[in-house]
């Protein structure tokens, strides 16, 4: 590593003021923070010191999504074979490498595209190139169906990152979540790509691996199934499958124990706000348990908590730092209205039952009004007791 290091010392005058390619030097500068700790320091003025800063919280969160990633490749293989009635033939390996080739030009497409106009964007406003792009490139990838078009994809991408991220002002700065507008966008733009029952078992054979399956193969995931009126468990799917993830759907969506464990990993770090994360369950439980005693539900209110990308929404999307409440009791607020929200679109709506995404994006527009009022309630309890009127 000295090398290295060694050798950005060497370039580095080269893209600095009056270098000959000063022009890069927002490239630059974003290779070689990620590599390296910057070693600046302030030089007066007071500043806040801490261990944590923004690389290091998305390197936490990026680390916390990788069970999910995983099992999602798994899933996808386990889903082809599966589909194709050979399961019981294939290996482990065989599973796996099918899903990671399937996945992995999802992810390089999603990062070369963000990434290049988060580049192109620094370069032409003479920026620092920021890290957020970090966790949305690999959250991408994991909330949409594994047979979405890489041209589409792409097309979703470039419009999450300008509309939804640098015309705000770029990384902190965004309203809504970059990912979720990703999703946003295939949803409304291509819906046959985002629903139905085509798009959540790769077809394809690669490499050898895998199985192409019979025309005009379809496999809906559970919680379309309960759109229809049906409840999963009496089509075949076990609730423990349902929690493990054996079952058709978004790619990092599927397995609730994949998501828990990035949950602690984020819990222990501090990363994430719990209170976040749990109010969206407890909002999600006491609105299903509501459509549950009124017959308005096909499911028990626990199943409701374990499809679609409810946990993973709100582990990983509800508690974004930058779009989420801040105040503490915001956080509780906040959190509670998107399990509501999220489960009256399921229930509510059949046409669209999964609910999590435009629930967070609503909540993320919502997010500064509670604070707001948060912060002025705070402040007219202090002038009271203080004895102003």
């Amino acid at each position: 590593m000295s090398a290295l290091r060694n050798y950005l010392n060497k370039i580095k005058p080269n893209f600095e003021k009056d270098g000959k390619l000063h022009a890069f030097h927002s490239l630059f500068d974003g290779f070689e923070t990620f590599l390296y700790v910057p070693n600046k320091t302030a030089k007066n003025g007071v500043h806040i010191h801490d261990a944590i800063d923004s690389k290091r919280i998305m390197s936490m969160v990026v680390l916390a999504l990788m069970p999910a990633l995983l099992f999602g490749m798994y899933n996808v293989g386990y889903q082809n074979y599966l589909a194709a009635g050979t399961l019981a033939d294939a290996s482990f390996l065989s599973i796996f490498l099918f899903g990671f080739l399937a996945v992995l030009p999802k992810i390089l497409v999603s990062y070369i595209v963000g990434l290049g106009i988060e580049f192109a964007w620094a370069q032409w406003k003479g920026e620092e190139i920021q890290e957020g792009f970090l966790v949305s490139g690999i959250l991408i990838p994991m909330i949409i169906p594994v047979n979405c078009p890489l041209w589409i994809l792409a097309i979703a991408v470039a419009f999450a990152v300008i509309i939804g991220k640098e015309i705000f002002g770029g990384t902190g700065m965004n309203i809504f979540n970059p990912a979720l507008i990703c999703r946003a966008f295939l949803f409304f733009a291509y819906p046959s790509m985002m629903s139905g029952d085509k798009v959540w078992v790769a077809d394809e054979t690669i490499f050898g691996l895998g199985n192409n399956l019979v025309d005009g193969f379809t496999q809906a995931t559970p919680l379309a199934e309960v759109g229809q009126g049906i409840n999963p468990v009496d089509a075949g799917t076990s609730l423990c499958d349902m929690i493990c993830g054996f079952i058709p759907g978004s790619i990092g969506e599927t397995s609730v124990i994949a998501i828990a464990l990035g949950a602690c990993l984020l819990l222990i770090t501090g990363i994430a706000s719990w209170k976040t994360m749990l109010s969206v369950f407890v909002g999600g439980t006491l609105m299903a348990l509501i459509f549950t005693a009124t017959g308005s539900t096909v499911i028990p209110w626990y199943e409701h908590l374990v499809l679609g990308g409810f946990a993973f929404g709100a582990v990983f999307m509800a508690t974004d730092p930058v779009t989420s409440a801040r105040t503490e009791t915001g956080k509780w607020i906040y959190g509670l209205l998107i399990g509501v929200m999220a489960i009256v679109i399921r229930v509510m709506n059949p046409g669209y039952p999964e609910g999590m995404m435009l629930a967070i994006l609503l909540m993320n527009m919502f997010a500064p009004t509670i604070d707001h009022f948060v912060v002025e309630r705070n402040i007219s309890k202090r002038m009271k007791r203080g004895g102003t009127k």
